[in-house]
């Protein structure tokens, strides 16, 4: 069905295992095909639900867009189809089994990926989009990243973890390090951010700074950007610019100038990464700034692009002290004008959102969808902007540095994962955001984007159990990405409060990092997965097909970890093709039974095919004897098993 702002194909499917599309909060890593449910695609500021309801199923959408999906067939053949479009866009699975793809506009281009197996499915997609960078190995450690309103509390934090014997490389300087939440500068209270810098250097650890996409139209980096003739997201045409707001500042009075509101206590304008001036003032602030603190990797946030309180007369920081009371930005919701922030059809996008106490609209949390840039209408480019600032921040990181530096991105597209890795947004401290990190990290290794993991505790959350926290603990440290992120610094999410548990699982990942991190340079050199679901491995298995609570480091760990309170064990599942064996100290070559058992805590498993052939002829493991930092110059003990192919009576 073509129409004008309306495109839908609507196709029976061969199978009822289909995995992938996104970003979403889904529970599920196989969706249910047994009733009608739409998922929503438009990169929207939006966080993941405290809980998942049950009518909800986690459809929202999230950060980024990610219009691809596997099917597997019942043979344990796999395919792939990307539906390559930049527009607001929606799926809607259901019964037959049957798929129906919907978008608003643009250009509409579908490919297909043949497989046969799931992992050859992924290189297939990753040859078309480009496959993913490969993380520096220090950003393989332990990373925590607290708000800190000065660089003493960042500094006590470090301290405490570090007392705690808990491996460190990667701390995070969030937006608060800034003066007025500006990109570029530094606050009162962290003018030393620089020496400090240079103080974790001398130790093996890393620094991450954080950078908002929007720019303040106040502050000396929007002056130098209109000097650089960079150029930012507009009206259609000046008449729409609301005079009242655009004449409080001098550098916007009678222009085009879209402004929205964020973090700053001015209005901000939006960077147009699709133009070549804006992306060489953007690398110019990156490399002055580095001049200033020599950092090591980047953190970019609030890319979708967000805008806080776009249509409303009462927004929400309006209540809250810390933010200026400025008015919020207003699009065009009637008349001639409003063809593309209340097109003929909204999406789910919308209606999902929509209620009888709350409004929603395209440009709800952003800009509205008439603004225009060089790059093209925000309607058809929306869902391109993080992946249009990943790129231009990639090549600022790499002229800085002149390293390998860490790029995270919150909002992406597919290709995002060749330039920057992503965490998955601002969770909550609860059971079911725990499980959900699970299926998330499987996900974006499908999406192409395998350098991902969840906030380690939860983002938000003060009443954080002892038995949650360290079973995230158990898990996180099996993410390619393990982080600690908190809104606060002195929040139960620190791993010193967990030290014992927290020591023991990053250590056992440490040991491990030399296999992830060749699986990192396996997924960048021929394309495919790092973090693994278990139908990859296999296929035939239908007990594998529908499993979302264990997943594998490429094909030698299997990982089970406990996703429910008060829990001593977990019931896991172990394929029945292959022979089993811990990896655990207390048990470590033990053979484990295979299928439906009751498991100890966690687990981690390695398999040994049993068939003539044989997947594994060798395993190269290294156990670092220095476990505070992992730096590779540091003495390593080299373990080295090498397991004979045989038959199987």
């Amino acid at each position: 069905m073509f129409a004008d702002q309306f495109i839908q194909i609507a196709a029976y499917i061969s199978s009822s295992n289909v995995y992938g599309i996104g970003e979403n909060a889904q529970m599920q890593l196989r969706h249910r095909l047994d009733s009608y449910l739409t998922w929503a695609m438009l990169a929207r500021d939006e966080t993941p639900p405290i809980l998942m309801e049950a009518s909800d199923f986690g459809r929202k959408n999230l950060y980024g867009v990610y219009p691809f999906y596997m099917a597997l067939e019942l043979d344990g053949k796999a395919h792939g189809v990307l539906f390559l479009n930049s527009n607001p866009q929606e799926i809607t699975t259901g019964p037959a089994p049957h798929i129906i793809y919907r978008t608003i506009g643009g250009i509409l281009d579908i490919y297909f990926f043949p497989g046969p197996r799931p992992e050859d499915v992924i290189r297939q997609y990753l040859a078309f989009v480009g496959t993913p960078a490969v993380p520096p190995y220090w950003a393989l450690g332990f990373q925590i990243d607290y708000f800190a309103s000065k660089l003493t509390e960042l500094n006590d934090t470090v301290d405490i973890i570090r007392h705690a014997n808990i491996p460190l490389d990667v701390v995070y300087a969030d937006i608060d390090y800034m003066d007025k939440y500006q990109d570029f500068t530094l606050g009162k209270e962290w003018q030393q951010l620089s020496t400090y810098v240079n103080q974790l250097h001398a130790q093996d650890i890393h620094t991450v700074l954080a950078l908002d996409a929007s720019i303040p139209v106040t502050g000396e980096a929007f002056k130098r950007a209109l000097d650089a003739q960079a150029s930012f997201f507009e009206w259609e045409r000046i008449d729409q610019a609301p005079k009242s707001i655009q004449s409080l500042y001098n550098s916007t009075n009678n222009t085009k100038i879209m402004l929205g509101v964020s973090w700053p206590d001015a209005h901000v304008a939006f960077p147009d990464f699709g133009a070549e001036e804006t992306i060489n003032w953007w690398i110019d602030e990156i490399t002055t700034f580095y001049k200033i603190v020599p950092f090591d990797g980047i953190w970019i946030d609030m890319n979708e692009p967000a805008s806080f309180g776009t249509d409303e007369i009462d927004p929400w920081y309006f209540k809250t002290p810390k933010h200026s009371k400025i008015a919020s930005l207003m699009c065009p919701l009637n008349g001639t004008d409003a063809n593309y922030d209340v097109p003929p059809y909204e999406t789910f996008s919308v209606f999902l959102y929509r209620n009888d106490t709350m409004q929603s609209y395209l440009s709800s949390k952003t800009l509205c969808m008439l603004a225009v840039s060089k790059s093209g209408r925000i309607y058809d480019t929306k869902n391109l902007y993080g992946l249009q600032q990943s790129i231009a921040t990639h090549k600022a990181l790499q002229k800085a540095t002149s390293k390998r530096g860490l790029l995270l991105s919150r909002s992406l597209f597919p290709s995002g994962g060749h330039y920057a890795g992503h965490s998955l947004g601002d969770n909550y401290a609860t059971w079911s955001n725990l499980a959900r990190s699970v299926v998330g990290i499987q996900l974006f290794n499908i999406f192409g984007i395998p350098y991902v993991g969840a906030d380690i505790c939860g983002f938000y959350g003060e009443t954080i159990t002892d038995d949650l926290c360290l079973r995230w603990h158990q898990l996180g440290a099996f993410y390619s990405l393990a982080r600690v992120r908190s809104e606060n610094r002195l929040s139960p999410q620190s791993p010193s409060i967990w030290y014992a548990a927290a020591r023991q699982a990053y250590l056992f990942r440490y040991m491990y990092l030399p296999y992830l991190y060749t699986l990192h340079f396996e997924a960048a050199r021929f394309g495919g997965t790092v973090v693994r679901p278990l139908f990859f491995e296999f296929p035939d298995d239908d007990a594998a097909r529908g499993n979302s609570e264990q997943f594998m480091w490429g094909s030698a760990l299997l990982i089970a970890p406990v996703l429910r309170p008060n829990m001593n064990v977990t019931y896991a599942y172990l394929p029945r093709s292959v022979s089993w064996y811990s990896l655990r100290n207390d048990d470590f070559g033990v053979k484990a039974p295979k299928g439906f058992f009751f498991l100890q805590c966690i687990r981690i498993y390695a398999p040994h095919q049993s068939s003539s052939k044989g997947v594994q002829s060798s395993l190269t493991n290294y156990h670092q004897i220095r476990p505070l930092q992992l730096g590779r110059i540091h003495s390593s003990l080299l373990l080295l098993l090498r397991i004979q192919p045989h038959r199987v009576n």
